[in-house]
């Protein structure tokens, strides 16, 4: 959640903000079963979960943020089982959007803004972050802003502070950008989502800790650098109401370790 807190941490230089944080994995939320049942009854859904908290904060909400590490090209299972139970807030009717057909919310959802942050490994962006993007404008197509993080592992780690310290800086700065106007500087938000080690760099440490693999023996085993490793997990909603004091931001976040 590093970058998540960073970005709150600029909002709130701008103006005081409410949080609510919710964490995920600590929720039962039952998958989606396609039954439509929600659709025709005004949005109650057929399972008895806990799922109906976060749905209600979703109207009380004013900008909706979900922020989680990439996980096989997209969400994490149980952030994605969070989505696809938003049925309720749709109804049956549809309507052509641009190219394409949408569900007609079952409420007035138009003052909601949209932001997802994720996280990966690798250390580009390019044939990594595409689907997971995609995903997020087709279920979010207006008011959205998509900030993606490529060597995100990084952030655990104390010895890697040299780049990460800057770059926490920049997040601040987009956060507070984002509060007093409701967007991000394209040249900001670009920075935020480049590498902060060159990808050669990057080759010449994964060669390195693959031949140390190799090499080891029984009395001299390799472990892998807190760099490599991945441990944060998350998925947020915020509630922002954008140049007004005492914003309500609910999180929703997930840790998998």
């Amino acid at each position: 959640m590093h970058i998540t807190r960073a970005f709150l941490d600029g909002m709130k230089e701008a103006a005081p903000q409410e949080v609510h944080i919710v964490n995920i994995i600590d929720k039962h939320i039952e998958y989606y079963t396609g039954c439509f049942t929600c659709k025709h009854n005004g949005g109650e859904c057929i399972h008895n979960d806990d799922m109906k908290e976060p749905l209600d904060e979703v109207f009380e909400s004013d900008l909706l943020l979900f922020s989680y590490p990439l996980y096989c090209y997209g969400m994490p299972a149980s952030l994605k089982a969070f989505a696809d139970r938003t049925m309720p807030l749709s109804s049956m009717v549809m309507k052509k959007q641009g190219d394409r057909y949408v569900h007609v919310g079952q409420a007035d959802f138009s003052r909601l803004k949209y932001m997802m942050t994720c996280g990966c490994g690798f250390p580009n962006t390019k044939q990594n972050f595409e689907p997971a993007v995609m995903q997020f404008k087709l279920m979010f197509p207006n008011n959205h802003t998509i900030i993606t993080v490529p060597e995100s592992p990084m952030f655990n780690a104390p010895e890697a502070a040299e780049v990460t310290v800057p770059r926490f800086e920049l997040v601040k700065q987009a956060g507070k950008q984002y509060a007093e106007t409701g967007e991000i500087d394209e040249k900001l938000l670009a920075e935020i989502c480049s590498p902060m080690i060159p990808e050669m760099c990057m080759r010449v440490s994964v060669i390195m800790n693959l031949y140390k693999q190799k090499t080891a023996t029984r009395k001299d085993i390799y472990t892998p650098s807190p760099v490599a490793v991945c441990v944060v997990f998350q998925m947020t909603i915020n509630a922002d109401k954008l140049n007004i004091h005492n914003t309500l931001i609910s999180i929703y976040h997930l840790i998998v370790f």
